[in-house]
C-alpha cells in the first residue's frame, strides 16, 4: 500500500540532485574552518535572509537554543508567545541551557497585543524583578496552524524592544512559507529581529540542518556555542551541499500550501470533523475530532499518517512528497472513517 505521510514536512526524501550534491561535495574540516560547501551555504543564507552572517547548525533547536544563549545572561526573562515551538517544544532548553525564565504571553494567530507587550517589558528596575532581555516570535506560527504574522507585527514588536534595549530572535523555521504565502520577501520579515534561524529540513527538502543567522559578532559568539553544546561537525559539506540545493525550492512550496487548502476544504465537507479552511494560509492543517488518537489509527490502516497532537486535534502538513493523490486519499479516508 502506498503511504501518504503527513506527520510533518520532516519526513522528506532528498531529491536526486541533493543526493549527487551530496555525492560531489567538497569537503573539509568544518570545525577548523576548511570546509568549502559549508561556508558557500553559510553565505548563500545570510544574502537570502539579507543579515551579515550565518552559522549552519544540525537541528532547529539548537539554532534556538544558540540564539537564547548569546544573547541573555542566567536569570534573564524572555518573553516567548504561549503556544510558541521553543516553549512549548523544545525539551526546555530555556531554563536547561542557558538558564533564562520564559514569560509567555498571549497572542492573536502568533501576534502579541503590544499593550501586554509594552507591559511585559516595561518592568521597574529592581533585584527582585528579572529583567527581560529577549523577545521572541514565530513565523510561520507552527501551532497555530502555519500562521502567517504579519510584517507590520514586527514592526511593532522591534519599536517596543528598541524602546528598552531588547534584542529580538526570529523563530523562523518556516520563514520562507511566510514569504511565499504573504509575497514578502524573507530578508524583509528578517531586518526588523536581530538573529533569526529557519529549517531547512522543514519544507525545502534538506535531510539535515538550519541555518542561525545574524550580525557577524553574534555569529562568532554563536559557533562558540555550537561547539560548546556538540554541534561542531567535521566533513559536514555532504550534507551542507543538500542545503544549498534546497534554498533553490523556495518557489515549489506555493505547491504545499494550495495543496493544504484543498485538504482543508475537503475535510471541512465530512460530518464530524471540524476545521476552518480560511485559517489555512501555508502548509500545516489542524482539524479537531472527538478522538484523535483513535482517528489517526484507523487513518493509518488506510495508509493515511498523520499526528495527534491532543486529545481532540490533529495535525497535518503538506510537503515536496505530498501530491494531488496523497490529498484526495486523505479525504476519501477520513470520509470512509466518518461515514
Amino acid at each position: 500500500m502506498r503511504v501518504s505521510d503527513f506527520r510533518s514536512d520532516t519526513v522528506t526524501k532528498p531529491t536526486e540532485k541533493m543526493r549527487i550534491a551530496m555525492r560531489e561535495a567538497v569537503v573539509g574540516d568544518d570545525v577548523l574552518g576548511d570546509d568549502p560547501t559549508v561556508k558557500e551555504l553559510e553565505r548563500l543564507a545570510a544574502e537570502k535572509i539579507g543579515k551579515e552572517a550565518a552559522l549552519f547548525v544540525p537541528s532547529g533547536t539548537m539554532g534556538n537554543a544558540i540564539a537564547v544563549k548569546v544573547w541573555t545572561d542566567e536569570g534573564d526573562e524572555v518573553i516567548v508567545e504561549e503556544k510558541s515551538h521553543i516553549y512549548n517544544f523544545e525539551s526546555g532548553h530555556l531554563a536547561f541551557i542557558s538558564r533564562v525564565i520564559p514569560r509567555p504571553l498571549p497572542s492573536k494567530r502568533g501576534a502579541y497585543d503590544i499593550g501586554l507587550l509594552k507591559k511585559a517589558v516595561n518592568k521597574r528596575k529592581d533585584y527582585h524583578v528579572p529583567q527581560p532581555t529577549l523577545i521572541t516570535l514565530e513565523n510561520t506560527h507552527n501551532f497555530w496552524g502555519g500562521a502567517v504574522v504579519p510584517l507590520e507585527h514586527f514592526r511593532a514588536v522591534r519599536e517596543v524592544a528598541d524602546s528598552r534595549g531588547i534584542r529580538v530572535h526570529l523563530d523562523g523555521a518556516r520563514i520562507f512559507n511566510a514569504s511565499v504565502a504573504s509575497g514578502i520577501p524573507a530578508r524583509e520579515y528578517a531586518r526588523y529581529v536581530d538573529s533569526v534561524m529557519f529549517c531547512l529540513s522543514k519544507g525545502l527538502g534538506a535531510p539535515i540542518g538550519s541555518i542561525l543567522a545574524g550580525p557577524k559578532e553574534f555569529i562568532e559568539k554563536a559557533r562558540w556555542v555550537r561547539k560548546m553544546l556538540g554541534g561542531g561537525m567535521r566533513q559536514v559539506g555532504v550534507i551542507a551541499a543538500a542545503g544549498i540545493v534546497a534554498l533553490g525550492m523556495i518557489d515549489r512550496l506555493k505547491d504545499d500550501h494550495r495543496r493544504a487548502k484543498e485538504l482543508a476544504r475537503g475535510l471541512s465537507k465530512v460530518p464530524g470533523i471540524r476545521i476552518n479552511p480560511e485559517e489555512v494560509e501555508t502548509n500545516i492543517i489542524f482539524l479537531k475530532v472527538d478522538d484523535a488518537k483513535s482517528v489517526v489509527q484507523k487513518l493509518k490502516e488506510y495508509g493515511v499518517l498523520a499526528l495527534a497532537i491532543s486529545d481532540e486535534d490533529i495535525r497535518m502538513v503538506t510537503h515536496k512528497d505530498i501530491d494531488d493523490e496523497d490529498v484526495n486519499r486523505a479525504i476519501w479516508a477520513f470520509k470512509k472513517i466518518f461515514s
